[in-house]
């Protein structure tokens, strides 16, 4: 965990308002949601503030930081952003062009959130962010993740999983005992 994190922009449009972006950083690891914003722009500063806020929102430390991964798209590459990544010790990997698989997670979480977030229209920005803050929550807490054990990223992110991969075996072995029983028992029947 907080090894590598992966971001990326989507966008969404409000009617009256036009094009939103959401900033996303997601753990490469846990695919834990870190921290989301949503920006007017798609700019370099927008990039910048997501990735201040998100280290506030972990336990690593100004000597342990996470290599960061992006796309190509101009407000990742700009010689800004460049420099305060170095400034902060953030290594800046970025995906080769036309190898989207790199960025994977993040994409394959934006395509599984507008799935359930798009079904609605949205007239504020506060509706939406209110919307993106529930499917957060969600994502982060309640929804099981086969990749990861079918778990939920908080689990993995916060170090529980293995506990709760223990208890599940505990109560599989339990439960195959007691069907072994039963089945015996009925056979005998």
């Amino acid at each position: 965990m907080n090894q590598m994190w992966q971001t990326d922009f989507t966008y969404f449009k409000i009617i009256g308002w036009g094009w939103y972006y959401l900033s996303t950083v997601l753990d490469d690891y846990s695919r834990y949601i870190i921290h989301w914003e949503l920006c007017s722009t798609m700019k370099t500063t927008d990039v910048k503030r997501s990735v201040e806020a998100a280290p506030e929102k972990t336990d690593i430390t100004p000597n342990n930081r996470p290599r960061l991964i992006s796309d190509n798209c101009s407000c990742y590459i700009s010689n800004e952003l460049g420099v305060y990544l170095d400034e902060k010790h953030i290594k800046h990997v970025r995906e080769k062009s036309n190898h989207p698989q790199k960025q994977g997670k993040i994409e394959r979480y934006h395509r599984s959130m507008k799935n359930v977030v798009k079904l609605e229209n949205y007239y504020s920005p506060k509706e939406l962010k209110d919307r993106l803050a529930e499917f957060v929550e969600y994502y982060n807490h309640y929804r099981y993740h086969e990749s990861i054990n079918n778990v939920t990223p908080a689990d993995v992110f916060f170090g529980r999983d293995q506990q709760l991969l223990k208890q599940r075996a505990k109560i599989k072995t339990k439960t195959m005992k007691l069907r072994r029983k039963n089945q015996v028992v009925s056979i005998l029947n």
